[in-house]
């Protein structure tokens, strides 16, 4: 029995569903995480390249000239402009955790999987995307004053880039997921 309920009725009911999956597909890859991709960093150390190479290339574009990286630095974890501080980006601020949850969610919904293939490859470049923006604007602000930094990493860009993902979510549930009929009472 799951929470009480007798075993088929669990299976009918699509909230229970989703939240088993869900917690059951997040504890998977918390461990995964945890004890295999972390450790080993080349997920993290991949990712955070990427969002510095796409970071410098939107930075570039709007005409700001990149601190040059250190000299026979192996592992390159900061970007900054001119003018500027140099930001560190951390494992937590890469995003692979938003892709996960956002994965999560896509995978414990319902729908088709030829849409959730797709969709969460769109998904996962466009999360990428929007954390890049976030980079490059924090690159920005501490280049104005430096003093902004906390306030926009802690708060202004986690309602965008999280909003992003909401905004995600709430575009497979209207236009991409299976629609099943509710039983009427």
């Amino acid at each position: 029995m799951a929470f009480g309920m007798p075993p088929a009725r669990a299976g009918r009911d699509p909230l229970l569903r989703f939240l088993l999956v869900a917690a059951s597909l997040y504890a998977g890859w918390y461990l995964l995480y945890s004890f295999v991709l972390h450790p080993s960093g080349a997920l993290d150390h991949a990712v955070i390249d990427s969002l510095i190479h796409w970071s410098g290339a939107i930075l570039t574009t709007l005409g700001y000239a990149l601190i040059p990286e250190p000299v026979n630095a192996d592992n390159i974890r900061t970007i900054g402009i001119e003018g500027g501080h140099l930001l560190w980006i951390g494992d937590p601020c890469n995003g692979v955790g938003l892709f996960a949850v956002f994965l999560i969610f896509l995978l414990a919904y319902g729908g088709p999987w030829k849409h959730k293939l797709w969709f969460g490859t769109l998904g996962i470049l466009s999360i990428h995307l929007i954390n890049a923006l976030r980079v490059a604007a924090l690159c920005i602000v501490v280049s104005i004053n430096y003093e902004w930094l906390n306030f926009n990493h802690d708060y202004t860009f986690y309602v965008i880039v999280y909003g992003w993902v909401f905004l995600l979510w709430y575009l497979w549930v209207k236009r991409f997921a299976t629609r099943t009929a509710v039983p009427g009472p």
